[in-house]
């Protein structure tokens, strides 16, 4: 396909469904897409839906997509008659296709679902890869309730240019994590001396998730220790683990695990307090009434955070509320999440206390649009919760760097740091693994309002998803964990030259800890450290004689 297709009116679902084209007329409150582009204001009109897959078909040209090649679908959504002014409905788009083993039968493909509204417009973000090349292929954009309209504008599928969009966050990422910086030696030391600048570590932290079980093998730990600087436990924080029948509590796996990384010097991050979705909560809490759910989350959170005060910089309170509202909806009480969050203040006043929810940055979740996540920080503020991350999981699969920066962008206007905080990207083609790792990566890294990526596990067959291992069962690094190395080396500084005339050594570095060595003109060497800061625009001066 060159460049992007537009992709012709075929046919709707049903036959009682109608098609009409019209012009949008407040065009000029069109928003822009994420990719920079300005809807037409040219719509299709889905009419007189009986069903909720009757909807839109638009077929692709034959021999146009083709295999291995990351493809977006985009284009605008909105809800016509049937839907209230300012109400929303889920609307999914898919893709369908025939291949030579199955001619008669379409095999869909989820691209992704939007959350429209009646009187605006909602982008859609989808995106697919196929595995082998289709005979015949169309997109279909159906979903919300029958009896709703369906308004489409400007459907297109189009193939992604990684590496384009790479050359764009070139300089922002020179922005974010890098700063000016002078190193003065002194007129009589640095007249003619030489030096070399070396950083030793980066101050964008990555880190793992851990469990009892990887932490015994030496390849893990090999790759664990040298590549990682924060740690997550996998399960055994989690309520279901400390106390799985209830009143025997079990704390000895996180209290291993805990000083396994205190000896290794690894910050960890404290996962999970609760977990808002109701198949993750244990069966003997479900069994409880009102009164006794009341009593055991307070027992819980006394239990558990006044046992680790001080060892967790960071804590989820109440993993995924996108996706789930056990504690609410059974205490029937909508103020439950910010008690909780006030709670582990008071017990630990120290960390950062964190949301935490998937599907956010892919734009495929109606439940989980950026949106509704900076709402929900916000209500929580709102009821007094002090909330000091935001999580985003990332088990994302076909990522698009346009469609997580804007994702970024919405949730950095809540003023509340970003991390990644369970990573895994998900494709049996190691070497299109690779390349999605480093879309993920290369957004992340680049955002300003990011502040670390904790992966969720990185070793052939100790994962929770499949196919997103960095390295084999054998600790061969593969495709996709040298892709990953590749990063961490490009993201360090390692300068080299001569001072000027007044013993001035000038650099552009990354955030991080360095060391420095002088060579004089009379041969002597001085050795020195020193830490480059996240700074604003002004040069950082770095006395050598007090560093």
């Amino acid at each position: 396909m060159a460049g992007r297709q537009d992709v012709n009116v075929d046919d709707s679902l049903a036959g009682m469904t109608t098609l009409s084209v019209h012009n949008e007329e407040q065009t000029a409150m069109l928003p822009v897409s994420v990719d920079g582009s300005k809807p037409s204001g040219r719509y299709v009109l889905v009419a007189g839906r009986a069903h909720e897959k009757d909807g839109l078909r638009q077929t692709i040209t034959t021999g146009v997509v083709k295999p291995g090649v990351t493809y977006r679908v985009a284009g605008w959504i909105s809800l016509g008659a049937g839907a209230a002014w300012g109400t929303s409905h889920p609307v999914r788009v898919n893709l369908g296709v025939t291949t030579d083993d199955d001619e008669n039968e379409s095999l869909q493909v989820e691209c992704g679902a939007v959350c429209a509204v009646a009187g605006g417009w909602t982008e859609i973000m989808g995106a697919f890869r196929l595995r082998t090349e289709p005979r015949s292929a169309a997109v279909y954009v159906h979903g919300a309730p029958a009896g709703v309209d369906i308004k489409v504008m400007d459907v297109r599928v189009f193939p992604v240019d990684h590496k384009a969009r790479f050359r764009q966050l070139k300089d922002k990422t020179d922005k974010a994590r890098k700063r000016d910086v002078i190193l003065k030696l002194g007129r009589q030391t640095g007249a003619a001396a030489s030096v070399r600048v070396v950083q030793l570590d980066n101050a964008f932290p990555f880190g793992s998730c851990i469990n009892t079980s990887v932490i015994q093998k030496p390849a893990f730990l090999d790759f664990f220790t040298n590549h990682f600087d924060w740690a997550v436990f996998e399960n055994e924080l989690k309520w279901y683990h400390t106390e799985a029948q209830q009143g025997q509590l079990n704390y000895a796996d996180a209290d291993a695990l805990l000083a396994f990384c205190d000896r290794l010097g690894k910050s960890v991050r404290g996962h999970c307090v609760f977990w808002s979705v109701d198949g993750d909560v244990q069966q003997w809490v479900k069994n409880l009434d009102k009164d006794q759910l009341r009593s055991a989350v307070q027992s819980r959170l006394e239990g558990l955070v006044s046992r680790y005060a001080g060892k967790f910089p960071h804590y989820d309170v109440n993993n995924e509320m996108l996706h789930g509202q056990f504690f609410r909806d059974r205490l029937g009480d909508d103020h439950v999440p910010a008690f909780m969050f006030k709670e582990v203040a008071r017990l630990d006043p120290e960390p950062a206390l964190f949301v935490n929810d998937f599907n956010v940055e892919c734009g495929n979740d109606p439940n989980a649009t950026p949106d509704k996540y900076a709402e929900q920080v916000a209500w929580l503020q709102s009821c007094g919760a002090v909330v000091r991350g935001i999580g985003l999981q990332g088990h994302v699969s076909n990522p698009i760097g346009e469609v997580i920066c804007a994702a970024l962008d919405r949730l950095a206007t809540t003023g509340v740091p970003i991390w990644f905080t369970e990573l895994d990207v998900s494709e049996p083609d190691v070497s299109l693994r690779a390349k999605d790792l480093e879309v993920v990566l290369r957004e992340a890294y680049a955002h300003p309002a990011v502040e670390g990526v904790v992966f969720w596990g990185f070793m052939q067959g100790t994962m929770w998803r499949q196919d997103a291992w960095l390295v084999d069962a054998d600790g061969t690094v593969n495709e996709a964990g040298q892709m990953f190395l590749n990063l961490q080396r490009e993201w360090k500084t390692d300068v080299r030259g001569s001072a000027d005339g007044d013993g001035n050594f000038m650099f552009r570095g990354f955030h991080g800890r360095y060391f420095v060595e002088v060579t004089t003109a009379t041969g002597c060497r001085m050795l020195k450290t020193f830490t480059v800061e996240k700074g604003d625009s002004t040069t950082l001066m770095v006395d050598l004689g007090d560093a």
